[in-house]
């Protein structure tokens, strides 16, 4: 199975294949809106903001599984990210990244990640990284901000346009 056939669906219900972010850089991140991470947003958006005309996309799964820190629904969790933290970024379904409900797409990068195989999600605001090419560059863990992320999704736009 390749990233490009997993589908998931966005905050509004609609489904969506991966495939249709092939060729981008994808940032992947677990989210919730009540955690000490949340401000994370803002950065999140920071990222989007700088590289996403290049073909960068942060793609924001919401879940719960931690603490309940993702409470409401996804309409509630959207408001308060867009009205908080300002985010354009693509936001998609409450998911679950560990056990036996856990989504399709956190099995597959949790066994592609290199190094780390497998190994459960810890915490919200775990952040996957994929080349354009949909394999799994690098896993970090919520204490690494987003911002530091930038030098790494630099390399692979730079990588795309060789």
């Amino acid at each position: 199975m390749s990233l490009y056939q997993i589908r998931v669906e966005d905050m509004n219900n609609r489904v969506h294949f991966f495939e249709e972010y092939k060729g981008k850089v994808l940032l992947i991140v677990n989210t919730a809106t009540e955690c000490f991470f949340t401000p994370q947003y803002e950065e999140l958006q920071a990222l989007h903001d700088k590289f996403h005309e290049r073909g960068f996309e942060v793609l924001d799964f919401p879940c719960n599984q931690f603490a309940k820190q993702a409470p409401g629904s996804v309409e509630d969790i959207n408001k308060f990210c867009v009205e908080k933290f300002k985010t354009t970024f693509p936001r998609f379904q409450k998911i679950n990244v560990n056990g036996k409900d856990e989504s399709i797409l956190y099995t597959y990068l949790k066994r592609h990640e290199k190094g780390l195989f497998n190994q459960s999600i810890k915490w919200n605001f775990t952040k996957f990284l994929v080349d354009q090419e949909g394999r799994v560059i690098r896993r970090y863990s919520p204490r690494v901000k987003p911002t530091k992320l930038a030098q790494d999704i630099e390399k692979l736009l730079q990588a795309n346009n060789q």
